[in-house]
């Protein structure tokens, strides 16, 4: 007998469960750039090429402070294949400045040089090796000035003037105009507790100048443009910043400047601030053709900024049951020529220099100086690093005066949800600091000595000194140490931080395909990953585009402050429920009259079909759309923060906190002062994991880079003539995968209410801890107190 057969209308529900979309948030998804970048057929920045480029080319200074008495481009320009040759006199507009937050760096020296290797003159022509010899042509006469190297010279009475004439929006509240910020936190009264103290420790920490490394080196690519603009290819940290920086000094409103974020080599904070962008766009107009610039690795490490070192003194009180009474703490951070990100540095600094702790009573004070040293500015940590340092070395110095366990001791005076900071801000979501430090505490030990029973056969890579094969065992000791750390998350002190998204989901060969534009950074973070992901779970597609990263949509804000999954996901999942609402309409109004859930029932979008909450699917995706199209673009903004108080430092000035702890395990041969790191435990709460493969490999970067300064990483700057003497991985030295150990990673996902899907910004947290930890287990190995990273092997043997 046949059976009746119709075919039902678009829109007619059917009886099948639906499972969640795949590849959404929650699922270890693959990168989309994983097996390009591992292939080496990722086009970086310093990769793109256009027809008929010319290669520029930075002269820079050789001394760190001067007047400039004359240049002298004649025979430059005279050199065949030479197009322009720029100093300071050709700059087109009246703004010749620029800044983060301060325009205080000028695009071109302009009489003076403020730090070695300072921008003097610009170079095009038509072969980079042309370009370099035409650089080496230009004749400078330099008439050498003071130095201001450190707080002592920069704040004395015949202190030199870094900037005369200051008139910027902090110069009005600092003692002294070599101070680029200072950023007081007065709460209770610690003179008064420190009497209730039945041991008081007090430490001096020195905190070296740390290298972002990134391996990317700056590079960019400027067109120039028909309506005459520019079109600019660059990798950077913020495509709207730059332009709010690059726009004033090329005289050009900022719809004639165009850029494009292209393929970025690694960042840290160090692609946050302007470097080669303004000098290619200058040469490119100029001479009318398009105009590379590439770095070698020397002139990086003068192109960019670093990590602040910092001066920081402290002085804790506890009672003999172990209760912390007070802290009082002042911190110098070096910021170098130019302002960059200092002030912002000082902020956190300040106000989380007490740790994830509780402490009623404190009194700090933390300051930038402007100095002749290299500008420094915006490292993963930000200002938190320096601090952790010296507040976990201050609790394993009270822990030990008290004769209690390290670990026990932090427990007992951990932070938790409910606390409130030194700023009187309230930690209002989780902040399981104590169950941190308990998971990293009970992880089973590395078998100690593993080499040992190897004897003959055993692998030098696993002893100290590796394979220079200077140890073989003897003088080695273990060592175990132990820190927490406390970051802010998002942009604080009532900065407007904001991100935007524009979200299109359209049928493409019957299928509905969703595109994500965004203006963010993909600097290795991972976020056109999440991004695809998050458009997965709200609007139920598979086929997810991520649209290149450019200024033809609203700012994404920067790639730093662990902010991006939090802000710029936070607007892609905000764009994508009103999208889905604008899809449900569009469905009820084409279909509603087929069933009551339409105008009831709550709707989701999975597997491409519109289903009710109970599973029941109601119609395709793709017959909802047909020929439609729902393109729409919006702002998510975080709750509101404000400044931090001027004289006390109160107020609510961060957004979130997030939290990290590790546990050192290392072996030092004390006879030479070598160090073999075993293994780097790590816990971490990340309120939710959006892509655990991810998360994991972020706490395991950041580990390692606060290995790095814990043991090897230190720009030297000599201290007579502020000349960088180490430009170059030969004398800069970041850890190889032979330098990184095992770390192990214990993540948390305690919920944020706060923010979206409860995730916690995680990218900054583990470079905090991870430093402090090391050098805990070397104080533990040796005895020795250790008070300055990067622990070099003299100051272990007692060579210094």
């Amino acid at each position: 007998m046949a059976q009746n057969t119709r075919t039902a209308p678009a829109g007619t529900p059917t009886n099948v469960t639906q499972n969640h979309t795949k590849g959404g948030i929650g699922e270890s998804t693959l990168r989309p750039d994983g097996t390009l970048k591992v292939t080496g057929e990722f086009a970086y920045s310093s990769d793109m090429w256009h027809e008929d480029m010319l290669w520029g080319q930075t002269l820079r200074s050789t001394v760190a402070h001067a007047e400039i008495v004359s240049i002298d481009i004649s025979e430059a320009l005279a050199m065949g294949g030479v197009y322009a040759v720029l100093t300071y006199d050709d700059l087109p507009a009246e703004m010749k400045n620029y800044g983060l937050e301060i325009q205080d760096t000028p695009v071109l020296a302009n009489g003076r040089v403020r730090h070695h290797g300072e921008p003097v003159a610009l170079i095009a022509a038509d072969h980079p090796e042309t370009a370099r010899r035409a650089a080496a042509k230009v004749k400078i006469e330099y008439r050498e000035l003071p130095l201001v190297t450190d707080e002592a010279s920069a704040l004395a009475e015949d202190a030199p003037l870094i900037h005369e004439g200051r008139d910027d929006h902090h110069s009005g509240h600092v003692p002294h105009p070599n101070i680029v910020h200072r950023q007081p936190i007065i709460r209770g009264d610690a003179d008064e507790a420190a009497k209730r103290a039945d041991v008081i420790v007090t430490g001096e920490y020195t905190f070296g100048m740390q290298d972002q490394a990134f391996l990317g080196p700056e590079s960019g690519l400027a067109v120039p443009a028909e309506d005459g603009g520019v079109d600019l290819y660059v990798a950077t940290q913020w495509l709207h910043s730059d332009l709010k920086q690059i726009a004033p000094v090329l005289g050009l409103p900022e719809e004639k400047v165009r850029m494009t974020l292209s393929g970025v080599g690694g960042a840290f904070g160090g692609r946050e601030d302007i470097s080669m962008q303004i000098h290619a766009c200058l040469l490119a107009l100029r001479t009318g053709k398009p105009v590379k610039i590439v770095y070698n690795r020397f002139e990086s490490f003068f192109g960019h900024v670093h990590r602040h070192p910092a001066k920081l003194w402290y002085e804790h009180g506890a009672t003999k049951d172990g209760k912390i009474t007070h802290m009082k703490c002042r911190i110098v951070l070096d910021g170098g020529a130019y302002a960059s990100a200092s002030p912002a540095v000082v902020g956190n600094a300040s106000s989380l220099s007490v740790g994830p702790y509780v402490i009623d009573d404190v009194e700090i004070e933390a300051v930038a100086l402007y100095t002749n040293n290299p500008p420094c500015g915006a490292m993963r940590g930000f200002g938190a690093v320096q601090a952790c340092f010296a507040y976990e070395a201050q609790m394993d110095k009270l822990a030990a005066k008290l004769g209690m366990d390290p670990v026990e001791f932090r427990q007992l005076n951990a932070m938790e949800q409910g606390t409130i900071m030194p700023t009187g801000q309230v930690v209002d979501s989780p902040a399981p600091v104590a169950e941190l430090l308990r998971r990293v505490k009970a992880r089973p030990m590395p078998p100690e000595q593993q080499w040992l029973a190897a004897g003959e056969q055993a692998d030098v890579r696993a002893l100290p000194g590796g394979l220079s094969n200077t140890t073989h065992g003897e003088g080695v000791v273990r060592g175990v140490g132990y820190a927490v750390g406390i970051k802010n998350v998002g942009f604080s002190e009532g900065f407007d931080d904001y991100s935007t998204a524009r979200v299109r989901i359209e049928v493409i060969n019957g299928e509905p395909v969703a595109m994500v534009h965004t203006a963010m950074a993909e600097v290795g973070q991972g976020g056109v990953t999440v991004h695809a992901q998050i458009a997965r779970t709200e609007l139920g597609v598979t086929q997810v585009t991520i649209h290149p990263a450019d200024t033809q949509v609203g700012s994404a804000g920067s790639t730093s402050a662990s902010r991006q999954t939090y802000m710029t996901g936070g607007a892609v999942k905000n764009t994508c429920e009103k999208v889905r609402e604008a899809v449900l309409e569009i469905g009820r109004r084409k279909f509603g009259s087929y069933h009551p859930a339409w105008a009831t029932a709550e709707l989701l979008l999975e597997n491409g079909k519109v289903v009710t909450d109970g599973g029941e699917v109601l119609a395709d995706l793709a017959d909802v759309l047909e020929d439609e199209a729902v393109d729409q673009e919006h702002e998510f903004r975080h709750r509101p923060t404000v400044a931090f108080d001027l004289r006390t430092g109160q107020g609510d000035g961060h957004v979130q906190y997030t939290f990290a702890a590790h546990r050192a395990v290392v072996e030092v041969d004390t006879e030479l002062g070598l160090v073999k790191v075993i293994e780097l435990a790590t816990a971490q709460d990340v309120g939710k994991a959006l892509n655990m493969l991810s998360v994991v490999g972020q706490i395991q970067g950041g580990t390692t880079q606060g290995l790095g300064v814990a043991v090897m990483e230190e720009i030297i700057v000599d201290p007579k003539t502020a000349k960088v003497r180490n430009p170059s991985f030969t004398d800069y030295l970041i850890p190889t995968i032979l330098d990184t150990p095992t770390i192990p990673v214990d993540v948390l996902e305690l919920a944020d209410p706060n923010a979206p899907y409860g995730l916690r910004g995680l990218g900054e947290a583990p470079t905090l801890s991870s430093t402090p930890a090391v050098l805990a287990a070397i104080r533990n190995a040796t005895g020795l107190e250790l008070n300055k990273t990067p622990v070099r092997p003299e100051a272990l043997t007692g060579t210094l």
